[in-house]
């Protein structure tokens, strides 16, 4: 680009920038023309928000916003239930505030002595969580300022948190899962895999309703499930949008003559469009009701690396085969979270402890975990922490790392363990509990001489942000589990200081150790074919197989967290009545209303997220040292030297230089995915990262530095 064309280019942008300025007054404009609107219906005596807000385009919650008269009956009872002078009920999850700077000196008698062991660094501090009063005077958060993490409220309140849900477990299926007739179509090539026939089909503008129209004219009979190869037609007018999300919304919820998006079957509770950026679900069901289809994408089970359809179905052949070898009833469901979870319901014991079932915590612990246990560790480390110019960049990939941490997990009733019952302990009582299946909110400091990586997590701005505070002397209060409490009080450079506030401990148990071995057995025995197998197109199947094992294990455990996620639908003009109470409205046209709502976990038989909270926090310690016992050696970032280590990515470490690890193929060893020589800019952002990561890989695989 000249100095014309640059000059040129800015012109444009202006205009482009005040004719934003004119769209969003006009928008501003009609917005407060709709709420005067919106006022005017409310004066109606028979006016109701449920038919306003579809006709508005706005959720229930915001049509009340602007007409508070008609806020449902019975929260207006409730608000006006309470005498004045009734001070508030405290929250469910009592804020604690978390300090970046020194802590507040203790009140007389509150401090526990620090335990006198040779190592570990272990306070027991009470802490009171704040008292509504005190939450109403505090100062509202800065932008900037780390999340406030939720305690459990003292007294009887927080301990009835400790049972749980009734009549809510998981229980052994007492049917046999009914497999589903698939195609695998690639968008681009318009090649259609179904069975051992092969189809060119002409997708046109390759939107749902061509897709639908093409397959259901080549197959008759009907097919329930559609796994797209290639192409990405949900991306197809990403140009036109800010976000990769919007053009899925929009791809989703096109006009589909003859089909209507799907409301559930049977045992099937999945209803609704599900967005996500790459790998979305649509769910249609003909007008009639009665054919019923899912058209998906293979990314949620593997990278298809671009080969065709015959070999993803090859590899998803391979995949049930193997399966089966574990699991006589085995069958493939839409994703790998939902056959994991099925899987795993298979392996729940007919006799023994567990034969009724694993119950389901209490809401509020679910609630709890969902906020205070993160997932995988994910750090940029940044100059001047790191060398403005690396002499290298290796990347180590931790294999299958996930199912190096199932043998143990959480089972049975938790207990509270408060600051003053651990106090009360002897020190073998107290490293036995840190040790074991716990939870913890605890108060850190870092030692005033650590040089190295921070160990535990702690909250940082946004949403669900955590960072890993290294600064010497710095302390901060958090939750963490048990193995990355170990790893902090017996790592191998020098003990931090942890004092616990409270905790959640549970018995050891293995409630996904059978269902992990024979995952690991098939991904064992796909790997060997991928490596042995001397035609190419089976070797690839056979890979990408494994790599579907690792995903239903990956996805599987994820699926236990049972994270609330949003669904979306849409709803005919004329049906207003039909839209969900609790949906938000997020598009309209002359035809249809299109809304999302949020899917609940409550009454999910098979929420435990105590059991993926435990492997998390397994995986993270792991990165930081783990021991290879038939190697006598350790491995990890506590095992490199200062300021070498680049970044962390889940199960991925970054480093300056390589180490001799072992590598014997096993789930959690360190294997050396990338190497790229320097001298290299220091990244500064993700984008930056993954570039050089990519570059490195590549380069490792042709063996050719650049």
């Amino acid at each position: 680009m000249d100095a014309q064309s640059y000059n040129t280019a800015l012109a444009d942008l202006r205009t482009v920038r005040d004719e934003i300025k004119k769209v969003q007054a006009a928008l501003a404009k009609l917005e407060a023309e709709r709420g005067k609107q919106i006022t005017a219906l409310a004066g109606y005596e028979k006016a109701k928000a449920e038919r306003i807000a579809p006709a508005a385009g706005l959720s229930v919650a915001d049509v009340v916003a602007l007409a508070p008269q008609l806020a449902p009956a019975s929260l207006a009872a409730q608000d006006t239930s309470a005498a004045p002078e009734t001070a508030p009920p405290a929250p469910a999850l009592a804020p604690v505030a978390d300090a970046t700077g020194p802590e507040p000196a203790p009140q007389p008698g509150t401090e526990a002595p620090a335990m006198n062991m040779p190592h570990p660094q272990v306070v027991a501090a009470p802490a009171a969580a704040p008292t509504p009063a005190d939450a109403a005077e505090a100062a509202p958060m800065p932008p900037h300022a780390p999340r406030s993490l939720p305690s459990i409220p003292d007294g009887g309140t927080g301990d009835a948190w400790f049972t749980h849900t009734p009549k809510l477990a998981s229980t052994r299926p007492n049917f046999t899962q009914q497999a589903r007739s698939t195609v695998f179509l690639d968008t681009t090539t318009g090649v259609l895999v179904h069975r051992n026939q092969t189809h060119h089909l002409d997708l046109g503008d390759r939107s749902a309703a061509e897709i639908l129209t093409a397959v259901f004219h080549t197959i008759p009979e009907g097919v329930e499930r559609i796994y797209i190869t290639g192409g990405d037609p949900w991306h197809r007018d990403a140009a036109r949008y800010p976000y990769l999300r919007d053009a899925v919304t929009s791809w989703l919820n096109a006009p589909t003559p003859q089909w209507r998006t799907d409301t559930g079957r049977g045992r099937d509770r999945m209803a609704g469009h599900f967005v996500h950026a790459r790998n979305p679900v649509g769910r249609y069901q003909r007008d009639n009701g009665e054919q019923h289809v899912e058209i998906r994408s293979v990314g949620e089970w593997f990278d298809a690396g671009g080969e065709d359809p015959h070999t993803i179905r090859d590899a998803f052949v391979l995949l049930w085969q193997a399966l089966r070898r574990h699991w006589n009833d085995a069958v493939l469901m839409g994703s790998p979270s939902q056959t994991g979870r099925d899987l795993w319901t298979r392996t729940i014991p007919t006799r023994g402890q567990w034969s009724d079932g694993f119950p389901v915590l209490s809401e509020d612990l679910r609630s709890l975990l969902h906020t205070t246990a993160g997932q995988g560790r994910n750090e940029l480390i940044t100059p001047p922490r790191v060398p403005e110019q690396l002499p290298q960049l290796v990347e180590y990939d931790r294999t299958f790392a996930y199912a190096k941490h199932t043998w143990k997990s959480p089972v049975g009733t938790p207990r509270r363990i408060t600051a003053h019952t651990f106090a009360a302990w002897s020190e073998k009582e107290q490293m036995r509990a840190l040790y074991g299946c716990g939870h913890w909110h605890i108060r850190v400091t870092v030692p005033d001489t650590w040089n190295h990586v921070g160990l535990l997590p702690a909250p940082a701005p946004g949403e669900r942000a955590w960072h890993y505070p290294a600064a010497p002397g710095s302390t901060f209060t958090t939750w963490a589990g048990g193995p990355e409490i170990h790893t902090a009080l017996a790592n191998p450079l020098q003990p931090w200081k942890v004092e616990i506030l409270d905790g959640i401990l549970w018995e050891d148990g293995k409630p996904l150790d059978d269902w992990a071995k024979k995952l690991k057995e098939a991904w064992a025995n796909l790997s060997a074919q991928a490596h042995f197998q001397g035609d190419t197109e089976q070797a690839r199947a056979a890979h990408l197989a494994s790599r579907a094992v690792r995903s239903i294990l990956l996805y599987g455990i994820g699926s236990f967290a049972q994270r609330p996620r949003m669904v979306t639908g849409t709803t005919p003009r004329t049906a207003e009545r039909d839209v969900p109470a609790d949906a938000e409205i997020i598009g309209f046209d002359d035809q249809l209303i299109t809304w999302q709502r949020p899917t609940g976990f409550s009454n999910d038989p098979n929420a435990h997220p105590e059991w993926a909270a435990a492997i998390w926090s397994g995986a993270r310690a792991a990165l930081l040292t783990q021991r290879h016992r038939d190697d006598n050696t350790y491995a990890g970032a506590l095992h490199t030297p200062p300021g070498t280590v680049i970044a962390f990515r889940t199960d991925a470490l970054y480093l300056t230089q390589p180490h001799n690890w072992p590598y014997h193929h096993q789930p959690g060893d360190y294997l050396l995915k990338g190497h790229l020589t320097g001298p290299l800019p220091a990244p500064t952002t993700e984008e930056e990262l993954l570039t050089l990561r990519d570059t490195g890989r590549t380069t490792l695989t042709t063996g050719q530095e650049t």
